[in-house]
């Protein structure tokens, strides 16, 4: 090259070296940007994701991993969700788990579940630090869950109601829950489910006539329970309410009469103890007072020589008298 512009006279002045360089830096640019984001650009075309340049550049600026934000892309548009790479990038910003979200919104979508990109995101994030995640929120609804009311870890394996006529009835309820997505950030979670199903457990029993009524219609429980909508404001929707088992307890009805007549009997006895020891105080002041009396006696009767010698000194007394 050099030596046909040596030979054409040809020399070049420093605007060609400029336009040079600046080929130079341009190509550089392009070799950059090849190496880094070569691979993942063209796995995005050939998968019928395409992103741009442009875009992959603003994931590196924004330190976003641009491989994982485009192969979750991918896979969200191959499964039918149109992602955009703004999208995914700003909730991985926010703090998200951009593949868990993705993985619940195509989990969602084949099961017929209408659930909003904005939606997952909001439970993701709502879901951070607690152990329970956005996937299993969706699986939960997909597949419903049993809760055992009450709840082993809390220490009681029956719920205990005591029927009118003061029988004990033990039961232990299964409730079948699904998830509801509409209502799972904000709404009340399984514990606030078990409590209200073990308050209308104990309302049902408590309303019966005898415990026979509770042995013979155990299902009634569960319609009275099911009837009050205890998944209202909840993260749940109940969709059945078993009673796994029932059993009778002791007698509370008779107990708490005898511990009435056991109550009563020492009442009675303390009054007659106030009656004996108001009695034993009158005798002992009558006694004092029989004292008294027999103290002042003797006092008169030693009295009665005295005034005799007096009226012998006094001349008023002799012998004749």
């Amino acid at each position: 090259m050099n030596l046909i512009l040596a030979q054409t006279g040809f020399r070049p002045g420093k605007w060609e070296f400029l336009v040079y360089g600046i080929g130079g830096v341009l190509l550089l640019v392009v070799a950059v940007i090849v190496i880094n984001f070569g691979t993942i650009y063209i796995r995005a075309l050939f998968s019928g994701a395409k992103v741009t340049v442009t875009e992959l550049i603003a994931l590196r600026l924004r330190r976003v991993p641009a491989g994982l934000i485009v192969d979750n892309r991918i896979a969200a548009v191959r499964s039918g969700l149109p992602l955009s790479i703004d999208d995914l990038s700003t909730h991985f910003m926010a703090g998200g788990n951009v593949p868990m979200v993705v993985l619940a919104l195509i989990a969602a979508k084949k099961a017929g579940i209408n659930l909003v990109f904005d939606r997952a995101c909001a439970i993701d994030l709502a879901t951070k630090g607690t152990g329970k995640t956005v996937i299993e929120a969706v699986r939960t609804s997909i597949n419903p869950r049993v809760i055992d009311c009450p709840a082993p870890v809390l220490g009681k394996i029956t719920i205990d109601g005591v029927a009118k006529d003061g029988i004990v009835i033990k039961a232990r309820a299964l409730v079948t829950v699904r998830t509801n997505l509409d209502r799972f950030v904000g709404g009340a979670t399984e514990e606030t489910i078990i409590a209200r199903v073990g308050e209308g457990i104990v309302s049902t029993i408590g309303s019966s006539a005898t415990y026979k009524d509770v042995l013979e219609n155990p299902h009634r429980i569960s319609r009275t329970v099911l009837d009050k909508a205890l998944d209202a404001n909840t993260a749940f929707e109940i969709l059945s309410l078993d009673i796994a088992d029932v059993d009778v307890g002791e007698n509370v009805g008779a107990k708490l009469q005898a511990e009435q007549a056991e109550a009563n009997k020492l009442i009675a006895q303390a009054h007659a103890e106030v009656r004996r020891a108001a009695a034993v105080a009158v005798e002992q002041e009558m006694t004092a007072r029989v004292a008294e009396m027999r103290a002042r006696v003797v006092e008169s009767e030693a009295k009665v020589p005295m005034a005799m010698a007096e009226a012998f000194r006094s001349g008023h007394l002799g012998f004749m008298n």
